[in-house]
């Protein structure tokens, strides 16, 4: 061992390994840790220990067992280190330096590798070329590596770890839907929406009576959501078919879980900024009504005054535009009064209010169509179901034709096609038919019992049952003038216009005492046929 005195030195046998697969890594520190004994053995080289790490040696001062070894030979348990190559030790230039000048100082007296040995009085240059090959090799990795996710992303996909809802096709190295979340992330996007959750509601709904938990991989996942997760998840335009890359945005070719508009939507209910933020007060009306002049969202704000008269301290709320809309000149500058504004809403329920006997009446007769509405949906069902197998047969046969080549490309391709437009849009239709029934019945019994109930559950409720109530009404609320514009939902119309009139007729035939009893039965069946159409 040229100068040094072998049977004088301690060494510490040091083995590292940094790979994606934990069972990769130990398996390549044994065959380190195995080959470096055996070299010792055949050198006669006393080992004082042997220590082994799982980590990358890219960065300095992460490498917990490295630099206690070091600080170990300064307080001279060893005098050398036995490793498979110097690369080993060090491919970053703060731990290279750091070994460098305990080499010249003697504090390290020598550094066996499988093919050479360092030594204090060696050419600093060689160890410095080395040590500078193992540092750039890591750059060129790096390089490589961004160049190739780049190129990733300009193809069209995320170079990086699916989001939840999605997972990443291995074999394909594209991002697919994830069949067990894909709904259910969904699902969550649809509570966001409504206005009527917040993130943590949305994640304590998922985790503890949904169930959810994350995907599984090697070294975590199957867990449940986190708050952290749930807020970026909302946050994430990759779910608006898009994805951000090294400060990109690129447009993705992954399945959209939601329009661009509802991405946006959740962004105003979340803040301007899409990022979560901390509230001091709750609003039952924020993120629902628009400005009519300018376009920007109405927020909220609380005041308190003394009131000099009492001395009293009174709280209000006001609503107001925001006027952040860049490019816009906006007069509206006089706040609306949450008493204002509940107000007006008061007078728009009361505009859908029917009388519990309507309500009733309603109910009876909805529950005698659903069996005749059952009927025609399984009829329905039936055609749509027998159209999509044909349709099916023909385009299997069209391929047992181009096969055996009865048919050429052009012609494959253009009757192909034409069959496949077909039977996506019979997949559709068979969808709609399938959730027909019990969505026409639900939303029906909703809206009557809407009409029945909400204006007083409106009067007496809660923030969030306020907000459910108000979004309910209509879409697009707007204000102008202090004056809220709804564009009611369509289910309200006919009762909009029907109802007043069968209201009032029905008080009329109540009040009149002059009618017998079965001439009244009968102008109230004819009234409820009225109300039935």
């Amino acid at each position: 061992m040229n100068n040094i005195d072998k049977n004088k030195i301690t060494y510490f046998l040091y083995a590292r390994k940094s790979s994606e697969s934990e069972d990769r890594q130990v398996q390549s520190i044994e065959d380190q840790v195995n080959r470096l004994k055996e070299l010792a053995n055949n050198l006669g080289i006393s080992i004082k220990e042997t220590l082994t790490e799982a980590k990358t040696a890219k960065k300095p001062n992460c490498r917990s067992v490295f630099t206690s070894m070091l600080s170990r030979i300064e307080k001279g348990e060893a005098q050398g280190i036995l490793c498979w190559q110097i690369n080993r030790l060090s491919r970053n230039p703060i731990d290279s330096g750091t070994i460098s000048w305990m080499l010249q100082q003697g504090i390290l007296q020598c550094i066996q590798t499988i093919d050479r040995q360092y030594l204090p009085d060696d050419n600093v240059l060689l160890f410095n070329i080395e040590s500078g090959v193992a540092n750039q090799f890591i750059i060129d990795l790096r390089k490589n590596s961004r160049r190739g996710m780049e190129g990733k992303a300009e193809r069209g996909w995320l170079p990086s770890r699916a989001p939840l809802g999605y997972k990443n096709d291995k074999l394909e190295h594209t991002i697919i839907e994830d069949p067990e979340r894909f709904h259910l992330v969904r699902k969550m996007w649809n509570m966001m929406l409504t206005g009527n959750y917040t993130p943590p509601q949305i994640r304590e709904i998922a985790n503890r009576e949904w169930g959810f938990r994350t995907s599984k991989t090697k070294r975590k996942g199957d867990v449940e959501i986190a708050n952290s997760v749930i807020y970026k998840m909302f946050i994430n335009i990759f779910y608006a078919g898009m994805f951000e890359w090294s400060g990109k945005i690129y447009q993705g070719n992954h399945t959209p879980m939601v329009t661009l508009e509802e991405y946006d939507r959740v962004q105003v209910i979340l803040g301007r900024s899409g990022k979560p933020r901390a509230k001091t007060h709750e609003f039952a009306y924020t993120g629902l009504m628009r400005c009519e002049v300018c376009g920007s969202m109405y927020t909220a704000c609380e005041k308190t005054k003394i009131i000099k008269s009492t001395g009293e301290l009174k709280t209000y709320v006001y609503y107001q535009c925001t006027r952040r809309k860049k490019g816009t000149v906006c007069n509206q500058r006089n706040p609306i009064t949450l008493q204002e504004l509940e107000n007006q809403i008061d007078i728009e329920l009361e505009r859908h209010t029917i009388l519990p006997k309507f309500q009733e009446w309603a109910l009876e007769i909805l529950n005698r169509h659903n069996d005749k509405e059952i009927e025609e949906r399984t009829k329905i069902y039936e055609t749509q179901h027998k159209s999509l197998a044909e349709t099916q047969k023909e385009l299997d046969t069209l391929t047992k034709m181009r096969y055996r080549e009865l048919i050429d490309d052009e012609t494959f391709i253009k009757e192909g096609d034409a069959l496949k437009a077909k039977i996506t849009k019979l997949k559709t239709n068979l969808r709609d038919t399938e959730s027909r029934a019990e969505k026409w019945l639900e939303l029906t019994e909703k809206t009557f019992n809407f009409a029945c109930y909400a204006r007083k559950e409106f009067i007496t409720g809660g923030l969030d049952k306020k907000r459910e109530i108000f979004s309910a009404l209509g879409q697009n609320f707007s204000v102008k003038d202090k004056e809220v514009h709804i564009i009611h939902n369509e289910w309200f119309v006919p009762i909009e216009k029907a109802y007043p009139a069968l209201e009032a007729e029905y008080k009329r035939l109540e009040l009149d005492k002059t009618i017998d009893k079965s001439k009244r039965n009968e102008l109230f069946a004819q009234l409820i046929l009225s109300w039935g159409g």
